[in-house]
Protein backbone atom coordinates (compact mmCIF):
# COMPACT_ATOMS: atom_id res chain seq x y z
CA UNK A 1 0.00 0.00 0.00
CA UNK A 2 1.48 2.98 -1.32
CA UNK A 3 2.14 4.99 1.93
CA UNK A 4 0.33 8.71 2.31
CA UNK A 5 2.54 11.56 3.15
CA UNK A 6 0.39 14.11 4.55
CA UNK A 7 1.32 17.93 3.15
CA UNK A 8 3.10 20.24 4.47
CA UNK A 9 1.02 23.64 4.94
CA UNK A 10 3.44 25.99 3.38
CA UNK A 11 4.35 29.13 5.46
CA UNK A 12 3.35 32.27 5.65
CA UNK A 13 5.62 35.24 4.44
CA UNK A 14 6.48 37.05 7.93
CA UNK A 15 6.02 40.24 5.92
CA UNK A 16 2.49 39.62 4.22
CA UNK A 17 0.47 40.37 7.06
CA UNK A 18 2.01 43.47 7.13
CA UNK A 19 1.89 44.66 3.94
CA UNK A 20 -1.69 43.40 3.52
CA UNK A 21 -2.76 45.04 6.43
CA UNK A 22 -0.74 48.44 5.91
CA UNK A 23 -1.47 48.37 2.26
CA UNK A 24 -4.56 46.36 1.38
CA UNK A 25 -6.55 46.82 4.66
CA UNK A 26 -9.84 45.43 3.00
CA UNK A 27 -7.90 42.84 1.29
CA UNK A 28 -10.17 42.90 -1.86
CA UNK A 29 -7.73 42.15 -4.76
CA UNK A 30 -5.06 40.58 -3.00
CA UNK A 31 -2.72 43.43 -4.81
CA UNK A 32 -0.95 44.89 -1.93
CA UNK A 33 2.26 45.08 -3.35
CA UNK A 34 1.25 46.89 -6.49
CA UNK A 35 2.84 50.49 -7.05
CA UNK A 36 -0.74 51.79 -7.80
CA UNK A 37 -2.17 51.53 -4.20
CA UNK A 38 0.26 54.19 -3.13
CA UNK A 39 -1.99 56.80 -4.84
CA UNK A 40 -5.00 55.38 -2.66
CA UNK A 41 -2.94 56.57 0.58
CA UNK A 42 -1.71 59.33 -1.49
CA UNK A 43 -5.48 60.40 -2.00
CA UNK A 44 -5.87 59.94 1.67
CA UNK A 45 -3.13 62.30 2.98
CA UNK A 46 -4.44 65.04 0.07
CA UNK A 47 -7.98 65.10 1.32
CA UNK A 48 -7.05 64.83 5.09
CA UNK A 49 -4.99 68.00 4.51
CA UNK A 50 -7.23 69.79 2.53
CA UNK A 51 -9.80 69.08 5.47
CA UNK A 52 -7.59 70.14 8.42
CA UNK A 53 -6.47 73.54 6.62
CA UNK A 54 -9.76 74.76 7.14
CA UNK A 55 -9.66 74.33 10.84
CA UNK A 56 -6.98 77.06 12.31
CA UNK A 57 -6.77 76.66 15.87
CA UNK A 58 -7.54 73.19 17.10
CA UNK A 59 -7.74 71.05 19.63
CA UNK A 60 -7.72 66.87 19.30
CA UNK A 61 -9.69 64.41 21.94
CA UNK A 62 -8.61 60.70 22.51
CA UNK A 63 -10.01 58.38 24.39
CA UNK A 64 -11.80 55.00 24.85
CA UNK A 65 -14.80 54.09 22.46
CA UNK A 66 -16.46 52.19 24.93
CA UNK A 67 -17.44 54.23 27.23
CA UNK A 68 -20.78 55.44 27.30
CA UNK A 69 -22.71 58.78 27.92
CA UNK A 70 -23.48 58.33 31.29
CA UNK A 71 -19.93 57.56 32.01
CA UNK A 72 -18.11 60.44 33.82
CA UNK A 73 -15.17 60.89 31.17
CA UNK A 74 -17.49 61.22 28.53
CA UNK A 75 -19.58 63.80 30.23
CA UNK A 76 -16.41 66.35 31.14
CA UNK A 77 -14.99 65.97 27.55
CA UNK A 78 -17.89 67.04 26.30
CA UNK A 79 -18.41 69.88 28.69
CA UNK A 80 -14.25 71.01 27.84
CA UNK A 81 -15.05 70.48 24.40
CA UNK A 82 -18.20 72.65 24.20
CA UNK A 83 -15.68 75.25 26.30
CA UNK A 84 -13.18 75.06 23.75
CA UNK A 85 -15.45 74.88 20.44
CA UNK A 86 -17.13 78.36 22.02
CA UNK A 87 -13.75 79.79 22.38
CA UNK A 88 -12.87 79.60 18.56
CA UNK A 89 -11.19 75.95 18.71
CA UNK A 90 -12.31 73.21 16.24
CA UNK A 91 -12.72 70.22 18.26
CA UNK A 92 -11.13 67.03 16.05
CA UNK A 93 -11.78 63.50 17.44
CA UNK A 94 -10.97 60.13 15.68
CA UNK A 95 -14.62 60.28 14.69
CA UNK A 96 -16.10 57.15 16.30
CA UNK A 97 -17.94 56.54 19.67
CA UNK A 98 -17.13 56.87 23.54
CA UNK A 99 -14.86 59.39 24.25
CA UNK A 100 -14.41 60.63 20.19
CA UNK A 101 -18.52 61.23 19.85
CA UNK A 102 -18.18 62.80 23.47
CA UNK A 103 -16.08 65.51 21.58
CA UNK A 104 -17.55 65.93 19.30
CA UNK A 105 -20.96 66.00 20.63
CA UNK A 106 -19.90 68.92 23.02
CA UNK A 107 -18.44 71.52 19.76
CA UNK A 108 -21.77 70.43 18.08
CA UNK A 109 -24.21 71.06 20.96
CA UNK A 110 -22.62 74.50 21.42
CA UNK A 111 -22.33 75.56 17.59
CA UNK A 112 -18.82 74.37 16.63
CA UNK A 113 -16.43 73.33 14.46
CA UNK A 114 -16.75 69.65 14.87
CA UNK A 115 -14.46 67.15 12.58
CA UNK A 116 -14.53 63.54 12.68
CA UNK A 117 -11.37 61.92 11.24
CA UNK A 118 -12.78 58.08 11.26
CA UNK A 119 -11.24 54.90 10.35
CA UNK A 120 -13.01 51.67 8.71
CA UNK A 121 -12.97 49.14 11.49
CA UNK A 122 -14.64 45.27 11.79
CA UNK A 123 -15.99 46.40 15.48
CA UNK A 124 -16.62 49.78 17.19
CA UNK A 125 -15.92 52.26 15.34
CA UNK A 126 -18.40 54.11 12.78
CA UNK A 127 -18.36 57.54 12.16
CA UNK A 128 -20.56 59.35 15.34
CA UNK A 129 -23.43 61.74 13.72
CA UNK A 130 -22.17 64.70 15.40
CA UNK A 131 -19.51 65.98 13.18
CA UNK A 132 -20.04 69.58 10.89
CA UNK A 133 -17.29 67.70 8.83
CA UNK A 134 -15.52 64.50 8.50
CA UNK A 135 -13.15 62.52 6.59
CA UNK A 136 -12.83 58.08 6.40
CA UNK A 137 -9.70 56.59 6.14
CA UNK A 138 -9.47 53.12 5.52
CA UNK A 139 -5.37 53.31 6.21
CA UNK A 140 -4.40 53.67 9.92
CA UNK A 141 -0.93 55.55 9.56
CA UNK A 142 -2.66 57.86 7.16
CA UNK A 143 -5.28 58.48 9.36
CA UNK A 144 -2.71 58.87 12.60
CA UNK A 145 -0.72 61.35 10.58
CA UNK A 146 -3.80 63.65 10.28
CA UNK A 147 -4.59 63.57 13.88
CA UNK A 148 -0.96 64.17 14.83
CA UNK A 149 -0.56 67.46 12.65
CA UNK A 150 -3.83 68.65 13.19
CA UNK A 151 -3.90 71.01 16.71
CA UNK A 152 -2.37 73.20 18.95
CA UNK A 153 -3.92 70.83 22.05
CA UNK A 154 -3.81 67.19 22.76
CA UNK A 155 -6.43 65.88 25.59
CA UNK A 156 -6.06 62.46 26.45
CA UNK A 157 -9.19 60.65 28.40
CA UNK A 158 -9.19 56.94 29.83
CA UNK A 159 -8.81 54.67 26.74
CA UNK A 160 -7.20 51.83 25.48
CA UNK A 161 -4.32 50.47 23.26
CA UNK A 162 -5.28 52.61 20.25
CA UNK A 163 -5.33 55.68 23.14
CA UNK A 164 -2.19 54.78 24.39
CA UNK A 165 -0.43 54.16 21.13
CA UNK A 166 -1.58 57.94 19.99
CA UNK A 167 -0.20 59.30 23.00
CA UNK A 168 3.22 57.71 23.13
CA UNK A 169 3.29 58.79 19.28
CA UNK A 170 2.97 62.67 20.63
CA UNK A 171 5.45 62.41 22.86
CA UNK A 172 7.54 60.67 21.14
CA UNK A 173 7.62 63.22 18.42
CA UNK A 174 7.97 66.08 21.04
CA UNK A 175 10.67 64.36 22.70
CA UNK A 176 12.57 63.52 19.50
CA UNK A 177 12.01 67.73 18.01
CA UNK A 178 10.23 66.26 14.89
CA UNK A 179 7.16 68.82 16.42
CA UNK A 180 6.68 71.68 18.34
CA UNK A 181 6.02 71.28 21.71
CA UNK A 182 2.22 71.38 22.27
CA UNK A 183 0.41 71.13 25.72
CA UNK A 184 -0.76 67.47 26.19
CA UNK A 185 -3.09 66.70 28.85
CA UNK A 186 -3.80 63.61 30.44
CA UNK A 187 -7.11 63.62 31.51
CA UNK A 188 -8.26 61.62 35.09
CA UNK A 189 -5.72 61.54 37.80
CA UNK A 190 -7.51 58.06 38.97
CA UNK A 191 -7.15 56.56 35.35
CA UNK A 192 -3.46 58.28 34.38
CA UNK A 193 -1.30 58.51 37.90
CA UNK A 194 -0.92 54.41 38.30
CA UNK A 195 0.75 55.04 34.49
CA UNK A 196 2.85 58.32 35.51
CA UNK A 197 4.19 56.42 38.62
CA UNK A 198 5.53 53.64 36.15
CA UNK A 199 7.28 56.01 34.10
CA UNK A 200 9.00 57.56 37.13
CA UNK A 201 10.04 53.84 39.15
CA UNK A 202 10.60 52.39 35.82
CA UNK A 203 11.54 54.23 33.30
CA UNK A 204 13.29 56.89 34.77
CA UNK A 205 15.02 56.04 38.16
CA UNK A 206 15.51 51.87 37.50
CA UNK A 207 16.12 51.60 33.87
CA UNK A 208 16.68 55.72 32.92
CA UNK A 209 15.25 55.16 30.02
CA UNK A 210 13.78 58.09 29.53
CA UNK A 211 15.03 61.86 31.20
CA UNK A 212 13.78 63.78 34.19
CA UNK A 213 12.52 66.63 31.33
CA UNK A 214 10.69 64.01 29.71
CA UNK A 215 7.79 63.57 32.55
CA UNK A 216 7.57 67.32 31.66
CA UNK A 217 5.96 66.42 28.19
CA UNK A 218 2.34 66.20 29.52
CA UNK A 219 0.28 67.35 32.40
CA UNK A 220 -1.99 65.07 34.59
CA UNK A 221 -5.73 67.22 34.64
CA UNK A 222 -8.42 66.23 37.10
CA UNK A 223 -11.15 68.65 36.31
CA UNK A 224 -12.40 70.52 33.43
CA UNK A 225 -12.15 73.94 34.94
CA UNK A 226 -7.94 72.67 35.59
CA UNK A 227 -8.05 71.28 31.72
CA UNK A 228 -9.39 74.83 30.18
CA UNK A 229 -7.19 76.45 32.01
CA UNK A 230 -3.86 74.80 31.56
CA UNK A 231 -4.93 74.89 27.86
CA UNK A 232 -6.03 78.99 27.58
CA UNK A 233 -2.61 79.68 29.77
CA UNK A 234 -0.29 77.28 27.45
CA UNK A 235 -1.74 77.47 23.87
CA UNK A 236 -0.44 80.34 21.82
CA UNK A 237 -2.86 81.40 18.96
CA UNK A 238 -0.65 83.52 17.77
CA UNK A 239 1.22 80.47 16.37
CA UNK A 240 -1.35 78.38 14.87
CA UNK A 241 -0.55 75.34 13.00
CA UNK A 242 -0.58 76.31 9.12
CA UNK A 243 -0.57 72.77 7.53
Amino acid sequence: MKKTIPKKKPKKDPCARVVSELLDPKGADGDAVQSWRVFRIMAEFVQGFELLREHGLAATFWGSARLEPTDQYYKAAEELAAKLAKDGFSIISGGGPGIMEASNVGAFKVGGKSVGLNIQLPFEQKLNPYTTDSLDFDFFFSRKVMLTFASEVYVYFPGGFGTFDELFEILTLIQTKKIERLPVLLYGADFWSPFVQLFEKQLLQRYKTISPEDLELFVVVDSVKEAYAYIKKHVNRSSVNQI
